[in-house]
């Protein structure tokens, strides 16, 4: 696959990656996962840099980054939201909670504000059964939740967001 697009990515960050995995059969995961932290989802200019320094077929890689729902092939916003859908999650009415997220951000499932500071992702299950309902904002994780903790939370987040500019 041939791209005719700009490298607007710098490669160079992820060079220690490549060198230290690119001949390490099975360690493609390894290098999409460190793609993704440097670049923070994996744009198409990354994928074909990847595929030409490892020899691994553009079609593999991107069936790698589609299954894994750790993959993003969009940017997200600064918080990104894992909502879980779990059956405890459920019973205990993150339907309520999903609802208020798209009132009160304006964005559904997969989609971002148009600010870029938060992103919806619903996922299959946290983990957190005993904390259900259950979201994730990046690395802290939000349980026994109502409609107005959800709300509480995100109005705290764009305070901060607004003092950090």
């Amino acid at each position: 696959m041939n791209c005719d697009c700009k490298n607007k990515n710098d490669f160079s960050l992820l060079e220690p990656c490549l060198q230290k995995y690119d001949l390490v059969p099975g360690s493609l995961i390894t290098i999409l996962q460190n793609a993704q932290e440097i670049y923070g989802y994996l744009p198409v200019d990354v994928i074909l840099h990847i595929s030409q320094r490892t020899g691994i077929k553009v079609t593999k890689i991107m069936g790698v980054a589609t299954f894994y729902s750790q993959f993003r092939l969009e940017p997200v916003g600064k918080y990104l939201i894992m909502l879980c859908q779990g059956t405890a999650c459920h019973v205990n009415g993150s339907l309520q909670i999903e609802k208020v997220i798209n009132e009160y951000l304006g964005i559904k499932d997969g989609e971002t504000t148009a600010d870029g500071l938060f992103t919806l992702k619903n996922v299959a299950c946290l983990g957190c059964c005993s904390l259900s309902p259950v979201m994730m904002i990046n690395d802290d994780t939000y349980g026994s939740l109502t409609p107005e903790k959800a709300v509480s939370i995100f109005k705290e987040l764009q305070e901060k967001a607004g003092e950090e500019e």
